[in-house]
């Protein structure tokens, strides 16, 4: 579409289509792993491994990095929502429909918990305004 790669999947829960555009790192991780014999004899863009496979090894991870964080296969899709696109500045729909949610409110649960984000753009709106004189000015001379 824009010259950019996407992944293209149909959700099993939602039964809706997410169109995805990769970042350059994604990209990078998909070409390491294009001559994986699982990824060409199954016709996949990654290894996979089952669900309860791939929690264990990051429970595994968790141990060696001592830390009481429940890691979980889960955990990347909220990762991705909140740390890699909300917390960017990705907007909210966005992110939505690369989730494949069918309903905004549902994507809304990922965002409560960026109060930084929002800490973050009253300051952007802070140094704009200034001390608020500016402002003031303009409505008296309105």
């Amino acid at each position: 579409m824009d010259g950019d790669r996407w992944i293209y999947i149909n959700r099993t829960k939602t039964y809706t289509r997410s169109n995805i555009p990769l970042l350059p790192i994604a990209s990078a991780i998909l070409k390491k792993y294009e001559n994986h014999p699982q990824v060409v004899n199954e016709e996949r863009l990654l290894p996979m491994l089952n669900n309860q496979k791939m929690n264990s090894y990051l429970k595994e991870i968790a141990d060696v990095c001592e830390t009481n964080k429940e890691l979980i296969f889960h955990l990347a899709r909220h990762t991705f929502a909140t740390t890699v696109t909300l917390s960017n500045g990705v907007p909210i729909e966005s992110v939505s429909k690369m989730l494949g949610h069918k309903n905004l409110k549902t994507t809304q649960h990922y965002a409560k918990i960026l109060d930084l984000k929002v800490s973050d753009d009253m300051k952007c709106l802070r140094e704009k305004f200034g001390d608020g004189t500016q402002l003031m000015t303009k409505q008296s001379a309105g």
